[in-house]
């Protein structure tokens, strides 16, 4: 791979683009979606990011710091640690709604529930292009096939998880009044943050090189915040959680597949 931030982008494109089809739900369907479908929907989503976080990010961070002769437990839990902190801010900084949420959270801005729930899932989806980057960066940076071919199953199994997502922005302001056309491009327009956020860790991966292993654990960190702060408490509405738990299951077992085949 050896322009890591064209590739970056291609790949992010992609799953930018799974959101868009996720998104044009609204065509075939106007009605709220039912609660059922947004805790599989969210599990499985849950699932695929856990999954990848270990296999696509945690595993290879410290891969990258033994072939750097560091002791992989410093970049590790150190990148985790201050992806979870950037996550926070982020939350803290940032106005959003979670699903099924009656109450915002962040600085108190006078914006609509629809604008705030668009506002959640561009911050959710900041850590996922920061994963796809980084993994690109790492291919080219020494990973040859095997690193290419991960960079790949991640790609793919973002993307999956993008289709839920987009279908469950666009079909609640569809039900809220907007009209299909502006629900379907505040849905698709929910995942462009991927690309840029895959460009800017690229750019930085190239100027600091032995900071990969860091960058690695950082997104994972991130993308673990999301999952346990938002979408797993999402799978579990209500008294049973059969279903949810297990899209979660699902979701883990489809991304560890793509990631041990494809990787």
């Amino acid at each position: 791979m050896s322009d890591p931030l064209y590739y970056a982008l291609c790949a992010t494109l992609f799953t930018c683009a799974m959101t868009a089809v996720g998104a044009a739900a609204v065509f075939l369907f106007r009605q709220q979606p039912k609660p059922l479908f947004t805790k599989l929907s969210l599990g499985f989503a849950a699932g695929i990011m856990v999954a990848a976080s270990v296999w696509s990010l945690l595993i290879p961070a410290m891969e990258s710091a033994r072939a750097q002769d560091m002791l992989p437990l410093i970049p590790a839990a150190g990148g985790f640690i201050l992806g979870v902190l950037f996550l926070v801010c982020l939350d803290s900084l940032l106005p959003h709604l979670h699903f099924g949420a009656t109450a915002p959270e962040g600085p108190r801005i006078p914006l609509g529930r629809n604008t705030l729930l668009f506002l959640a899932i561009t911050i959710h989806n900041i850590p996922e292009g920061m994963a796809v980057g980084v993994a690109c960066a790492v291919a080219a940076a020494g990973g040859g096939v095997d690193g290419t071919a991960g960079a790949l199953a991640l790609a793919v199994g973002m993307g999956l998880q993008n289709i839920p997502e987009g279908a469950a922005v666009s079909l609640p302001l569809c039900a809220g009044g907007q009209s299909r056309q502006v629900a379907f491009l505040k849905g698709a327009f929910s995942g462009v943050v991927e690309p840029i956020a895959a460009a800017i860790t690229v750019i930085f991966a190239a100027e600091f090189t032995p900071l990969l292993p860091w960058l690695l654990s950082f997104a994972a960190g991130a993308m673990l915040y999301v999952v346990v702060e938002e979408l797993i408490p999402e799978a579990h509405l209500g008294e049973h959680s059969n279903g949810g738990t297990l899209c979660v299951l699902a979701g883990f077992l489809l991304m560890m597949i793509l990631d041990t085949t494809l990787g």
